[in-house]
C-alpha cells in the first residue's frame, strides 16, 4: 500500500511496435506477437513526499517476448541528468510500483509481468510534445531516438485525428493517437520500428491511480 503522499501532472509520448491504436488498449493480442515500447515523460507539476518533481523528464523502454500479460518482460528506466538524486530516487520508486496501490497505474501493473529491471541510467534527454498536433519526440544521444506525427490518410495524405477515452484506464483518461517510430543504439533493450502506434496524453497520477476527469 502507498505510504508516501505523491502526485504528478505530466505529458506522455508513448510509442510501440504494434499497428495504429495498439491492441493492448482494447484487451487484444499484440500485432506481431510480441510487445516493445519506448515512452517519454515530462512532469510539469508534482511531488513525492517533500521532493518536488516539477520539470523532471524521464523515459522508459519495455519489451516482452509475447503478450504483456504472459510476462517475462524487461524494463529500463532513464532519468534526465538534470534531476537531483532525490528526484531520481522518487522516479525509480514510482517506476517499480512502490508507494502505489497494487494495479493502480501502468507501472504498478507492469511489476507483475516484468522479470528484469535493468539498472537505471542517467543521461541528457531531449523531450518535445505537442499533444493537440500529435507531434513530438524524445531522444538520448546514442541510446534512443523516438518520434511521432499524425496518422495520415493513405489516399489524401491529410492528418487523421483519433482520440480515445478510457474511463477506467490505468495509464491515461484520454489520449491522442498518432504514428510513431523508435530505434535504439547502446541499450539493453533493442527497438527498431516505424509507422506504428503512438499516443500522447496528459497524465495526472496519484497513489490510487490516474485521475479520471
Amino acid at each position: 500500500m502507498a505510504g508516501i503522499d505523491w502526485r504528478f501532472e505530466a505529458v506522455e509520448l508513448a510509442t510501440c511496435n504494434c499497428d495504429f491504436s495498439c491492441p493492448c488498449q482494447f484487451n487484444a493480442l499484440p500485432t506481431h506477437g510480441d510487445c516493445r515500447a519506448a515512452v517519454g515523460y515530462r512532469i510539469d507539476k508534482g511531488h513525492f513526499g517533500d521532493t518536488a518533481l516539477d520539470g523532471v523528464v524521464f523515459a522508459a523502454l519495455w519489451a516482452w517476448p509475447g503478450a504483456i500479460h504472459e510476462g517475462s518482460g524487461e524494463a529500463w528506466l532513464i532519468v534526465d541528468e538534470g534531476a537531483s538524486e532525490a528526484q531520481r530516487k522518487a522516479i525509480e520508486a514510482l517506476f517499480h510500483g512502490e508507494e502505489t496501490e497494487p494495479g493502480a497505474n501502468i507501472f504498478s501493473v507492469f511489476t507483475n509481468v516484468v522479470d528484469t529491471y535493468h539498472p537505471t541510467h542517467t543521461a541528457s534527454i531531449a523531450f518535445e510534445a505537442d499533444v493537440e498536433e500529435r507531434r513530438g519526440s524524445f531522444s538520448i544521444p546514442g541510446v534512443i531516438e523516438a518520434q511521432s506525427e499524425p496518422i495520415k490518410n493513405p489516399v489524401t495524405g491529410d492528418p487523421h485525428h483519433v482520440r480515445v477515452t478510457l474511463p477506467h484506464g490505468f495509464e491515461y483518461h484520454e489520449a491522442e493517437y498518432a504514428s510513431g517510430r523508435a530505434t535504439t543504439g547502446d541499450s539493453p533493450i533493442a527497438l527498431d520500428y516505424s509507422d506504428s502506434h503512438a499516443h500522447f496524453a496528459y497524465l495526472t497520477w496519484t497513489p490510487t491511480g490516474p485521475v479520471h476527469a
